[in-house]
């Protein structure tokens, strides 16, 4: 489905009703492909995304010489593991503005012993970290010619012993050390220097390595917690209810923003949080927080500066555009409620998050009619992790409308 860009946002005019099933978790999909391909055995991912960034590391593995199979419409993905051999010697890899696939398969290629390989991604990748895990590779042989993309990797093999890591930046550095140190030839430990980004995703890691250490031919993929943000945010903008069918996991962080949710309820409550354990989801409460009854007061998102943009400086921005007041510091925003002002296109940053948090907030009935208020900048973003957000949120609307 083709979105005209920008795109005016039809508010509801009736509560929020319906089931919503959500896609599977871009974190928890990119993991398993990464496990299942360091795996001995073939394995069946059910439940799988398939968006921008599972489709870059889908690439990438095939690039590196892993047989693959998908089915979008069964949402399957088969792969042939290797036990922890990478095929193909020599490689360029792109990385697009995939995080998990850009730390991922770095680490993932060093497990070859005499690899040599071309990492790129575009502009906004470059800018991302990726020096510190590089630094922590070094140390067991691999060498590259630079400290950010692009760059080129030589490979040694993993030795094993003890590597220092300054994972503060981004957990999933740490993580994927972790993925692959099973595969060492001898014990390899992680020492952390500082503490990492996001521990919930690092417990995500060390679960999913015990489940695939029980060598499951069959892998089910949970649905989204960050994309379920949403839709739990949805009723408090039209009113109504929602049935999220598959939401509610185990290995997600993220479903600690239903707590935020409950705290907010239909009165519609300001609220002051510390996002520092489930930070994907900040941007689901600043981009309603015009709504709420008081200030709210977000704070423990330092780190998402150096995501897909600057969330903090790009959220303060766009919801002063919207007329509200914003006190931005460097680890915190603070909302205040002012009149909300009609009109306006948000930028997204080409970062997704900010397409669907505003396409919630512009559900909003501002005039009462029905009419747009609000338009969202390139909303095809969403492709990076929710390729049929807007469909869905259409859906939704209509169904509110009943028959």
């Amino acid at each position: 489905m083709s979105l005209p860009d920008p795109l005016p946002v039809t508010p509801f005019t009736r509560p929020a009703r319906g089931s919503v099933t959500l896609p599977g978790s871009k974190s928890i999909t990119n993991r398993a492909l990464i496990l299942a391909a360091l795996s001995d055995r073939t394995v069946t991912l059910r439940g799988a995304l398939f968006s921008r960034d599972t489709r870059i590391m889908l690439a990438a593995l095939r690039t590196l010489g892993f047989h693959i199979e998908t089915d979008e419409a069964a949402l399957t993905i088969v792969i042939e593991g290797r036990g922890g051999a990478i095929p193909v010697r020599e490689a360029k890899i792109d990385v697009g503005n995939a995080g998990t696939a850009a730390r991922f398969l770095t680490a993932f290629v060093c497990l070859r012993p005499d690899g040599s390989y071309h990492f790129d991604g575009d502009e906004a990748m470059r800018r991302r970290p990726i020096g510190a895990l590089l630094e922590a590779l070094a140390a067991q042989g691999a060498q590259a010619d630079a400290h950010s993309f692009p760059f080129t990797l030589r490979t040694a093999g993993l030795p094993g012993g003890e590597v220092v890591l300054d994972a503060s930046e981004s957990s999933q550095m740490l993580s994927a050390l972790l993925m692959v140190a099973p595969h060492a030839r001898s014990p390899l430990t992680v020492k952390l220097k500082g503490e990492a980004g996001s521990k919930p995703f690092v417990q995500m890691t060390e679960a999913m390595l015990r489940q695939f250490a029980a060598r499951p031919a069959d892998y089910q993929i949970e649905g989204d917690a960050s994309a379920a943000s949403y839709f739990l945010a949805l009723p408090l903008v039209t009113g109504g209810s929602l049935t999220l069918t598959n939401y509610g996991g185990s290995l997600q962080g993220d479903v600690k923003f239903r707590d935020v949710v409950t705290g907010i309820g239909p009165a519609r409550r300001a609220v002051d949080r510390n996002f520092r354990e489930y930070s994907d989801t900040f941007l689901t409460l600043a981009a309603i927080a015009p709504l709420l009854d008081g200030p709210t007061r977000i704070t423990g998102i330092a780190h998402t500066r150096k995501q897909e943009t600057d969330r903090v400086a790009g959220m303060a921005r766009e919801l002063s555009k919207l007329g509200q007041r914003v006190i931005e510091t460097e680890d915190a925003l603070e909302i205040h409620p002012r009149p909300l002002r009609a009109g306006q296109v948000i930028e997204t940053y080409h970062d997704h998050r900010f397409a669907m948090s505003f396409g919630i907030l512009g559900c909003h009935d501002l005039h009462g009619d029905g009419r747009p208020w609000l338009s969202i900048q390139d909303p095809a973003c969403c492709a990076k992790t929710f390729p049929h957000f807007f469909e869905l949120l259409e859906n939704l609307r209509q169904k509110s409308l009943g028959d």
